[in-house]
């Protein structure tokens, strides 16, 4: 295989969780990888060995000059970008009342305007080889709401709204998007990468309460692998005819399934009302 038909892939947060599993991976199986991270030094186990074949980068995606930079810098390192894998993200846990604004705001410039400043980046260059695959990490939180979760799932809604649009206009340049939905894996998320609010109101305690403390406490056990996990997104974007969305996990899928159901059940029901908002016809 030639140089230049080895793929590049570029993923962040590759620290920790999907990102350092995926990382190893692209690197294991020879092709090429721009590993980034805030802080190098954590990543700098990943691209030992492998000079040549991986470009570590410090990469903050809230900052525009940061992103401009690495993505410069792996274009003149390797001429190209095959996967942009939009990783880095921050979960929060507070009810909808108690939320602080300075962590909501922290946690959508990371997990949406960050995504978003990294993929318009990587856009002119996927148009000019008129090739490329954007996988941009959801989470069943994407598709479901959850008591505590109100503001980590409207980041991961508009990463949902965001993809899908995009898709849609890229289809047709040879670029694909992949939005990629966990359920609960043997990651970071529920631990020290996630935020709280500093309060707890007393009424909300059987609901965002009791499901803040319960995501804490399966942090470390969740059902989820990400080495298993990494292997998947690889074979979808390795596929011949990649799925938009693709659900991790068992309890994603159950999920996923309720929540049409649930969908299809209201829908049905509220048919006639919905059908008499429209104007008579002519």
């Amino acid at each position: 295989m030639s140089r230049e038909a080895v793929p590049v892939w570029f993923i962040t947060g590759c620290s920790s969780g999907f990102g350092r599993e995926l990382t190893k991976l692209v690197l294991a199986r020879g092709w090429r990888a721009v590993v980034t991270a805030r802080d190098p030094h954590q990543v700098a186990d990943l691209v030992a060995g492998h000079d040549g074949q991986a470009l570590l980068q410090a990469l903050d995606v809230t900052d525009p000059a940061a992103v401009d930079a690495a993505v410069a810098s792996a274009t003149d390192t390797f001429g190209r970008i095959d996967v942009l894998v939009n990783n880095a993200g921050i979960g929060y846990f507070a009810a909808i009342e108690e939320g602080e604004d300075a962590a909501i705001r922290r946690m959508f410039e990371i997990n949406v305007f960050g995504l978003t400043r990294l993929t318009q980046a990587v856009l002119p260059l996927m148009r000019r080889q008129r090739s490329g695959h954007i996988v941009n990490f959801s989470s069943i939180g994407g598709l479901c709401a959850y008591p505590a979760l109100g503001f980590y799932n409207a980041t991961k809604f508009a990463v949902e709204g965001l993809s899908e649009a995009l898709g849609k206009e890229v289809a047709p340049l040879g670029i694909k998007v992949l939005l990629v939905e966990p359920s609960g894996f043997r990651t970071d998320w529920a631990g020290r990468s996630a935020a709280e609010s500093a309060r707890e109101i007393p009424d909300y305690a059987a609901t965002a309460g009791a499901n803040r403390r319960a995501v804490r406490e399966s942090s470390g056990h969740q059902p989820g692998d990400p080495r298993r996990a990494a292997l998947a997104i690889v074979e979808a974007v390795e596929s011949a005819h990649p799925p938009l969305r693709l659900l991790l996990g068992r309890d994603a899928l159950c999920a996923a399934y309720a929540k049409l159901d649930e969908l299809k059940g209201e829908f049905a029901a509220w048919e006639r009302v919905t059908l008499g908002a429209d104007a008579p016809p002519d």
